[in-house]
């Protein structure tokens, strides 16, 4: 999970993350990754690496440009992609709603737990537009709110202020598929499940529109 722009970032959520978030990546993460990231090929874009989760996920053959805006993450990540040992990912410090790169730059973007922390969902998932090439795919995984449910929708709104302190910048109450849709983004396909109780998540692939 990507913490929000930040010049100090968050150096204990960095030091606890990996912790955090071991038992979801060992049942979630190996199911999700190998279609989110294992099937990216060619020139991609990973937002919000966080501490490097994704990188084991690559195929050989693609050509990864990893970001992540937090200081004390992307450190974690560093060591991670040293110890992997592989050559065809790069690690750079940037923000989801200002990348440093052209347009029409990767044929996918990848994300998984970010779009619930950046500060400006509209601006970042506009950003992830204009360097996609016009065939290129989007490839998320989220956590959503709970729009199925009234107790556990209220109760994710009314938690958002103080999670969001807690979590490095984490919304538990974002509708992230309705904001890829209004992005101009086409779901080419989505899977929904609950991962937790009451939590929502998503993954799926979507083109631009």
């Amino acid at each position: 999970m990507s913490a929000p722009k930040s010049k100090q970032g968050h150096r204990w959520f960095a030091a606890m993350w990996d912790r955090i978030s071991a038992s979801q990546e060992r049942t979630t993460g190996t199911k999700v990754r190998p279609k989110i990231m294992g099937e990216a090929h060619g020139d991609v874009l990973e937002i919000g690496a966080g501490t490097g989760a994704s990188f084991s996920y690559f195929p050989e053959d693609a050509q990864v440009i990893a970001i992540e805006p937090d200081p004390h993450m992307i450190e974690r990540a560093h060591k991670r992609l040293a110890k992997l040992g592989a050559v065809n990912i790069q690690l750079r410090q940037a923000a989801a709603e200002s990348l440093p790169f052209d347009d029409d730059s990767f044929d996918h973007v990848v994300a998984s737990l970010v779009f619930c922390s950046v500060d400006d969902q509209a601006k970042a998932f506009a950003e992830v537009r204009r360097v996609l090439r016009p065939d290129g795919t989007f490839r998320f995984w989220e956590h959503i709110r709970n729009d199925d449910s009234r107790f556990w929708g209220t109760l994710q709104d009314a938690i958002t202020p103080i999670w969001r302190w807690c979590g490095a910048g984490c919304h538990p109450n974002r509708r992230t598929q309705q904001a890829i849709e209004e992005a101009g983004f086409t779901v080419e396909w989505i899977e929904k499940f609950r991962a937790a109780p009451g939590t929502p998540e998503i993954y799926g692939v979507a083109r631009p529109g």
